[in-house]
């Protein structure tokens, strides 16, 4: 018997956790054939989605799927999101949740030997693939004493001020 993803289970929980302080719970989803989200506002294959009770209407997260009625420049349209594409959930007002790896088309149709583990956690120290997903700290004080080793960051420090935004860490 296969075992259920625990990723439908850690959506609901962060939703949850975000409606029960008062947040704004945001999804990050990869865009393929089998989502269906308005495509003017996709970009580079992403669309961030607010599923708030406010901004959604009849809202399911099931161990599959997301479905909800959104209003898109005051169209209302239904709204598919296959568990799988999510790639987070996090609060709009401070940036904290989870992030997940998502396997796109292309990585899925590799042979079994070449596949990437499809959820890994992520070590501030190291990258390592893991089979259960993995929480990351998302800084909330000042973090100008924290240095990065990546090679690949951006030489620009953060802005303050600006609202928070989620940053992919692969």
């Amino acid at each position: 018997m296969s075992e259920t993803s625990t990723k439908p289970y850690l959506l609901r929980a962060l939703y949850e956790w975000c409606t029960d302080n008062g947040y704004t719970p945001y999804i990050a989803v990869m865009v393929d054939d089998s989502t269906r989200v308005p495509m003017e506002f996709v970009k580079n294959g992403e669309i961030v989605l607010n599923i708030s009770f406010d901004a959604t209407g009849h809202l399911k997260i099931d161990n599959d799927y997301i479905h909800f009625k959104a209003r898109f420049g005051g169209i209302s349209r239904e709204i598919v999101v296959p568990v799988e594409n999510v790639s987070a959930i996090y609060a709009r007002e401070n940036g904290q949740g989870m992030a997940f790896d998502v396997i796109r088309n292309e990585e899925a149709k590799e042979p079994k030997g070449k596949k990437k583990a499809a959820i890994k956690a992520v070590d501030a120290s190291s990258q390592r693939p893991e089979l259960v997903p993995g929480l990351s700290a998302v800084p909330t004080g000042d973090t100008t004493s924290a240095k990065a080793d990546s090679a690949d960051e951006d030489p620009e420090p953060p802005k303050k001020g600006g609202p928070p935004r989620l940053t992919r860490i692969k």
